[in-house]
């Protein structure tokens, strides 16, 4: 089973161009800012959306094709879809919501009623068939929105934001089902979202989309390690850093020069874990690499951690202890300065 799309969409100033294949068994998250297209992606996908070209197909079924005029509605093709506000029918109960899915795609009504059962029993919503999507709890709406999707055996699972109008507790439980939910399911499984925990708790491969473009694709861990844009640099909370290397020496973009470990010639990409940074009242001693002089622009607390926003010849967030931003006296800002050794900092060919 495979998903094979290739979406043209125009929307006045705006053009998304993505080129996507999904296989069965894995699961990825199309990730990207606010306004890049990830939702249009979908709707195109579910047919909500007419492609001005392109092609969307499921295991070498056509449901739409501009060159030949090919089109399937979307109650026709073979998918599910969970939308970040549920959309469960108000006037119908939790059984027949889920029913009504089944419904839709031609199953008789009391077939339908009985396999919904099934799903509200394997979801733990028993309880609930009765109740109206009035008197549920978000988490709870999403879970019978989720039962309702995957009812119908779809081939192709569509996930967007699923997550984002839950709160921070309820948004942990439902991940941790729909993890389960994903994981037992069989056909191929797409989910959009903005957010990088959601992303990498639950897929295995991911699609950034920005500005209507494919920026990085990859494995998470591949991804997560050598971003390639300064928006997945963000999601990951590294420092993302362009430049010219010739041997051991970078010349950053933004000015200064860097000293790596790395042997890269030409155009590349360095990055600097906050944790690496090291900062300090008083020039260090010694001869490090690395020595840039600054000033605190911003300090966040993170609980255990701070981060610390800071502005040397080029922006630069470090990570340190509330015990280490205590002792440096951060609140007061002030100059300081910047050690980062030459091992801590990644490059890789831009």
């Amino acid at each position: 089973m495979s998903l094979d799309a290739a979406i043209v969409v125009r929307r006045d100033r705006f053009t998304l161009d993505v080129d996507l294949r999904i296989a069965s068994g894995e699961v990825v998250a199309v990730l990207g800012p606010s306004g890049a297209g990830k939702t249009t992606l979908l709707r195109a996908i579910a047919g909500l959306v007419r492609l001005d070209a392109g092609r969307v197909a499921i295991d070498g079924v056509v449901y739409e094709d501009t060159a030949t005029g090919a089109w399937v509605p979307p109650e026709r093709r073979c998918l599910g879809v969970v939308f970040q506000d549920a959309l469960l029918f108000p006037h119908l109960s939790v059984l027949d919501n889920i029913a009504a899915g089944l419904r839709f795609t031609g199953s008789a009504r009391m077939v339908a009623r009985k396999r919904a059962h099934e799903w509200l029993a394997r979801l733990d919503l028993e309880s609930l068939a009765e109740a109206r999507p009035a008197a549920l709890s978000g988490g709870q709406a999403q879970r019978v929105a989720l039962a309702r999707a995957l009812a119908t055996k779809p081939r192709l699972l569509l996930l967007d934001e699923p997550l984002s109008a839950l709160d921070v507790a309820t948004r942990a439980e439902v991940r941790r089902e729909l993890r389960r939910q994903l994981a037992s399911f069989g056909g191929i499984r797409m989910l959009v979202t903005h957010d990088p925990i959601d992303a990498l708790a639950l897929a295995d491969r991911l699609v950034v989309v920005e500005n209507g473009r494919v920026v990085q694709a990859g494995a998470s861990l591949e991804v997560t390690a050598r971003p390639r844009s300064r928006y997945v640099a963000d999601f990951v909370g590294v420092n993302w850093l362009s430049g010219r290397a010739h041997g051991d020496a970078v010349a950053l973009v933004a000015g200064p020069t860097l000293t790596v470990s790395d042997t890269e010639q030409g155009d590349v990409f360095a990055v600097i874990h906050p944790r690496a940074v090291a900062l300090h009242r008083a020039r260090p001693e010694g001869s490090p690499r690395n020595v840039f002089s600054g000033s605190v622009v911003a300090v966040d607390d993170e609980g255990t951690r701070v981060r610390v926003h800071l502005a040397v010849p080029f922006p630069l967030v470090a990570e340190v202890t509330r015990a280490a931003a205590a002792e440096l006296e951060l609140d007061r800002g002030g100059a300081l300065w910047v050690t980062i050794k030459a091992t801590e900092i990644t490059t890789y060919t831009a």
